[in-house]
């Protein structure tokens, strides 16, 4: 399938990518990514671990060079602007590395600082309440969840024009997840362009209006979200009180049959809605009903094994 992308005006684009390569080695990390993203959008990077994601953002912030192609934030060419980017910036990298000693407030101050002390302590101390980070303790002595927390504060605390955000629910409890997606809701809603990689494809169903999917290097498909849950997959084991005929079920759009051990047992893939497929069900001697949600590199598999 090749990958779809809107033409968004040039004063509108806050990312724009054009022909991006990057290889390590004899490893071709990134084949030739083309991208826009759209100030005052939320935007997800959706793919497996190795895909590219987080080579992309580095790329995009300059701080590793990619090989070939063109990348501008906000209109500004990274490699040629990279301290004015940076303050307009808020950038969460996958792997944040702290000054151990410090306390968690003593390293957010040093971010400020080397952001011209453009934080609002007042809203960092906000941001830390509702994450329910103490600020005291030394990062040394931080759950990996906290530093995470950490992290997060330090991205948004100096309310940046746009947010890059490698993974940034990782490491973090469902709760704590769903605030910093919030979070990130509200900075869009106060107009801050957002865009987050991500491997869970729920996550980015939650908040994201787009999505570009990324596998090996390549984007495959950029797409609403909404267009992008009509292919969420979803693996059925039935078992039925009796033998039972499921002519009816294999003829269902979106439901395929993967094994059928024994009259009395069935196993389905279903792509996207299953309200059709419930019904269909209901009609039969149904004993017990058992459903997967498939990984990403599932869905990977089977959208693309064409």
């Amino acid at each position: 399938m090749n990958a779809k992308n809107t033409v968004i005006p040039d004063g509108e684009v806050a990312i724009q990518v054009q022909g991006l390569t990057k290889s390590y080695g004899k490893v071709r990390a990134l084949r030739g990514i083309d991208l826009q993203v759209q100030r005052g959008e939320i935007f997800g990077f959706l793919g497996p671990n190795g895909a590219g994601k987080t080579t992309t953002i580095r790329c995009l912030l300059d701080m590793i060079r990619p090989d070939g192609g063109k990348a501008l934030l906000l209109g500004l060419d990274p490699q040629s602007d990279p301290v004015t980017i940076q303050t307009r910036t808020g950038y969460l990298p996958g792997e944040m590395q702290y000054y151990e000693n410090f306390s968690a407030e003593h390293q957010l101050r040093f971010f400020s600082d080397m952001r011209n002390g453009r934080a609002e302590w007042s809203y960092v101390r906000q941001l830390a309440e509702r994450l329910d980070l103490d600020l005291k303790g030394p990062i040394k002595n931080l759950s990996k969840g906290n530093k995470q927390k950490v992290g997060v504060i330090q991205a948004l605390m100096h309310r940046p024009e746009l947010l890059l955000l490698d993974e940034p629910t990782s490491g973090l409890d469902p709760l704590m997840q769903q605030e910093v997606l919030s979070l990130l809701r509200e900075a869009n809603a106060a107009g801050t362009t957002v865009f987050f990689s991500s491997h869970i494809m729920s996550e980015v169903e939650n908040v994201a209006g787009r999505v570009a999917i990324i596998r090996s290097g390549e984007i495959v498909e950029v797409a609403e979200t909404s267009d992008l849950t009509r292919h969420t997959l979803n693996r059925l084991t039935v078992r039925f009180k009796r033998a039972a005929d499921v002519s009816e079920v294999a003829r269902l759009a979106g439901v395929e049959i993967l094994s059928q051990s024994d009259p009395t047992r069935l196993t389905l893939q279903v792509t996207g809605d299953m309200e059709e497929l419930v019904r269909t069900l209901g009609r039969l001697p149904v004993l017990e009903l058992e459903t997967e949600h498939l990984s990403l590199e599932e869905v990977f598999l089977t959208y693309y094994k064409n």
